[in-house]
């Protein structure tokens, strides 16, 4: 009959397939009686196209398991770059914000003024003598008339003796002249020192300016107020035989508790033509200017650039990341172990099905 011969030919193919399966527990008798039971046979002899497709089904089954294995290590790679990422910005803005926060940014402004309040020029001329102080305007200093002698001036001139706050035996002597202000009119101090001969290699005399000779001449102590100026205000010097012009600068320094106030200047040195005698020479002279060098206040401010507020949205939007990373690996974690278990459960399946 024609459904003998198709069944014959197909023990045929089983046999030729599964041949030498002995070894696995099976024999060729179980395979025919499965083969019989298991696979309907149509009026014309042929197999159904329904049982070639679950023929071929195994071979999608792993195919579609190993996409979904691989996608599984894919999703987990993803979340470990971002969680990686989201810590180090996290990082890298506390690391920024502290770094800010500990190192201000100056921030320069120049202000334009008619005037400033006279600075206090602090002159130490030890045993130098003071023969000349007078107000001069538009760098106009008339021709010197019987230098090395005293002249009339226009200063207003105050002398304090004190203790150096570095040399406490040593009792010093500051001539202290109230400064220039208006700089406008470029106005500036003209001064003349004289000095007998001495035995040092080098003469010079120092000087030191400070904020406001009003401070000076409000002070309840004028002797510990010149102890301060001295320990915080630097000193500078002008040579004999030379005119030395100082033109001075203002700078305002405000910082995160206090404020300070130092002078900045710019010193031209010209030689003095001594036309003297040469007896009058063993005297030597000495010559300073005090002019403002222009009409702008240098201020000069600390800023902190580092805002809370921006890093802490930022952290807050990292923190986020991070939640709604670890909810996505739990459900990864889950969606796992439930296709394990659905893996294992087919498994066992097909197992008993076998057996």
């Amino acid at each position: 009959m024609p459904g003998t011969r198709n069944r014959s030919s197909y023990q045929q193919f089983n046999d030729e397939d599964y041949e030498g399966d002995e070894g696995n527990g099976q024999s060729q008798d179980s395979i025919d009686d499965v083969d019989e039971e298991t696979v309907p046979v149509e009026s014309n002899g042929n197999v159904r196209q329904e049982d070639d497709m679950r023929g071929n089904s195994p071979p999608r089954r792993f195919s579609k398991t190993c996409m979904k294995n691989v996608f599984t290590v894919l999703l987990i790679f993803i979340y470990l770059v971002l969680t990686a990422v989201a810590i180090f910005l996290a990082y890298q803005t506390i690391s920024d914000f502290l770094n800010k926060l500990s190192q201000p940014v100056m921030s320069v402004s120049y202000k334009e003024v008619d005037s400033f309040s006279p600075p206090g020029i602090a002159l130490f001329p030890d045993d130098a003598q003071l023969l000349s102080c007078k107000h001069h305007y538009h760098d106009n200093i008339p021709p010197l008339v019987d230098p090395g002698t005293p002249q009339e001036g226009d200063c207003e001139i105050t002398e304090v003796t004190y203790f150096g706050p570095f040399t406490e035996r040593k009792q010093k002597r500051a001539v202290v002249v109230r400064g220039p202000s208006d700089v406008k009119n470029k106005e500036l101090i003209f001064m003349q020192f004289s000095q007998n001969e001495t035995q040092e290699d080098f003469s010079a005399i120092s000087y030191m300016l400070f904020a406001k000779f009003s401070d000076l001449i409000e002070s309840a102590n004028k002797s510990e107020f010149m102890r301060d100026c001295e320990r915080n205000y630097s000193m500078w010097t002008f040579s004999g035989g030379f005119r030395t012009w100082v033109k001075m600068s203002l700078v305002k320094t405000s910082g995160r508790r206090s404020e300070a106030v130092e002078f900045r200047q710019e010193s031209g040195v010209v030689k003095f033509n001594d036309k003297r005698s040469e007896s009058e020479q063993t005297v030597q002279l000495f010559f300073v200017v005090f002019e403002w060098r222009d009409p702008y206040i240098q201020e000069i401010r600390l800023i902190v650039t580092a805002n809370p507020w921006s890093s802490i949205g930022i952290l807050c939007v990292v923190f986020m990341a991070l939640f709604k990373a670890a909810n996505f690996a739990k459900l990864t974690i889950k969606w796992i172990i439930k296709m394990r278990k659905r893996h294992l459960k087919h498994k066992a399946r097909e197992l008993n099905s076998i057996s």
